[in-house]
């Protein structure tokens, strides 16, 4: 019997995967997807902007930063996406999307660290996936440009509210007062 590539994996298939510490999957558009190790640059600027998130969240009491790798399941019954953010943030009046194992819905927050193996599908199936699922907003980073962009959700889908590259001083629409200064983020 030939292959049929139409077979998509279930989210079912996804969770029977064999744990491994080494290695982390995705489940996008019923594709199974092994995300291969980051960089150490993709680390140090994950972990930067985790650092400035961090605190700022926890003194306001805004909710909590969490990060990869951890289950962000997305969609119901069959047509369930599992993606692994960078870097995520979910609001006080939302953390009972947090579950023992995973993390059921949409985060108010996900920034994705562009690599030269994700960028395709952080820029288009996951930016679709994160709209439709209803994050609010959605920051793309990009090492090698050293930009971020933040994309803020609107009833058509993300909206690109800014780009800032490394001289600048990032602030978030959905962080009132926030601001992160994008040279120590580049530079850590």
């Amino acid at each position: 019997m030939a292959a049929n590539p139409h077979i998509k994996f279930s989210y079912e298939d996804y969770k029977s995967l064999p744990f491994s510490e080494e290695k982390q999957y995705e489940l996008l558009g019923g594709e199974i997807i092994m995300v291969p190790s980051p960089r150490p640059r993709h680390q140090i600027i994950s972990s930067a902007l985790e650092f400035e998130l961090r605190p700022y969240v926890k003194d306001r009491r805004l909710g909590i930063v969490l990060h990869a790798p951890l289950d962000v399941v997305l969609g119901q019954g069959e047509e369930r996406d599992v993606a692994q953010p960078d870097v995520l943030y979910i609001s006080t009046d939302r953390t009972d999307i947090i579950e023992e194992d995973e993390i059921r819905g949409a985060p108010d927050l996900v920034v994705e660290i562009a690599s030269p193996s994700t960028a395709d599908y952080d820029r288009g199936y996951k930016r679709s996936l994160y709209a439709r699922s209803g994050v609010r907003e959605y920051w793309i980073v990009d090492p090698d440009a050293e930009t971020v962009e933040v994309l803020s959700l609107t009833e058509s889908g993300y909206e690109l509210v800014r780009k800032c590259d490394r001289t600048e001083t990032l602030t978030s629409p959905l962080l009132a007062e926030l601001e992160i200064l994008l040279e120590d983020v580049f530079d850590a």
